[in-house]
């Protein structure tokens, strides 16, 4: 499962949504009275925004973005990462600017004055770990195609999208534009799906990419994968995008994952945890996990393993940027 070139300058280069979360816990009696959807991302905007922040309780805010959190695990298993992503010049995109490069990972966009705001995720957090995100897109849906340089792009083994940002024009044609100049220089283009909502507004579109051979890794979660293929049946659907795509890992939750690659069936059961504090950013840690063992050259099994291990961690914790040492907990060197 090795990653090709080895004279790359990075590991993975991700474009995706520079967001702050502001995080809070919430019961289920407030999520109905907000009228919010459980367990879900809703897009709101600025005035939905200002309106649900102001009902929540005390919060924390962290850093996030899904590809940006995906990152920010490969990062601390010891990958070489940069981030494309547009912030607004306010606070809460100096605090994102100075999160992601505190991590290690490289990020030179510039802020974008005047409004949008940065963008923010509002996330609800029941007591059953299960977190109700309302995002507010902001500065991020404007990352304009001319900010993306394709030398940057091409030093990368990895180009890694994040399924949240293909919504708004700008950053979809900057995505595009992308994944011409990884595919031209031979860089492998990573694909997560993001969310079912994504694939109601944009499945035709990921479609065709997965078609015409553009997505060389595909992440989903099974509820996704169901919505992407339009099959009920997780082994009819796995099937169905296979004959497509090199490689596809699948997330089940507390069934585990599977990834299928060049002929190659794997699963790995969930990680055992005591208690499942906060969903927020399972999947992008998972990614992060599986994507490490990938550009080390490790078996599609070790990839899932490692993957398991980063979203266990992530569930333990309110956040989704890791609060424990990674490369301890997976054991990598």
């Amino acid at each position: 499962m090795a990653a090709h070139s080895a004279d790359r300058r990075f590991d993975v280069i991700a474009i995706g949504n520079a967001i702050v979360d502001v995080m809070a816990p919430a019961t289920d009696d407030q999520i109905e009275a907000l009228g919010l959807a459980k367990g879900g991302m809703t897009l709101v905007d600025a005035a939905r925004a200002g309106a649900l922040y102001a009902a929540m309780g005390p919060a924390r805010e962290i850093s996030g973005g899904s590809a940006a959190n995906t990152l920010a695990g490969m990062a601390a298993l010891g990958a070489s990462c940069a981030f494309i992503g547009q912030v607004a010049d306010d606070q809460f995109g100096r605090v994102f600017a100075h999160d992601i490069r505190a991590g290690g990972i490289a990020f030179d966009i510039p802020a974008r004055a005047g409004e949008p705001a940065t963008a923010q995720c509002l996330i609800f957090v029941t007591p059953d770990g299960q977190r109700t995100m309302n995002t507010f897109l902001g500065a991020s849906q404007f990352l304009p195609a001319d900010a993306l340089d394709d030398g940057l792009i091409q030093s990368a083994r990895v180009l890694y999208l994040e399924g949240y940002l293909w919504d708004p024009e700008e950053p979809r044609a900057a995505m595009r534009k992308a994944i011409a100049a990884a595919r031209a220089a031979g860089t492998q283009v990573a694909f997560t799906l993001s969310d079912a909502f994504v694939i109601a507004r944009h499945g035709d579109d990921f479609r065709a990419l997965i078609a015409d051979g553009q997505i060389d890794i595909l992440f989903a979660n099974e509820h996704e994968l169901a919505a992407l293929t339009g099959k009920d049946d997780f082994h009819e659907g796995m099937a169905q995008l296979c004959a497509l795509v090199p490689t596809v890992v699948v997330t089940r939750s507390e069934k585990g994952a599977h990834a299928r690659h060049a002929g190659e069936d794997a699963h790995v059961p969930a990680e055992p945890i005591d208690h499942v504090v906060d969903t927020t950013g399972a999947g992008d840690l998972f990614a992060a996990g599986f994507l490490t063992g990938h550009v080390r050259g490790e078996s599609l099994t070790e990839c899932l393993r490692l993957g398991a291990v980063c979203a266990a961690e992530i569930i333990s914790h309110y956040g989704a940027r890791p609060e424990a040492d990674l490369k301890a907990l997976t054991g990598l060197k």
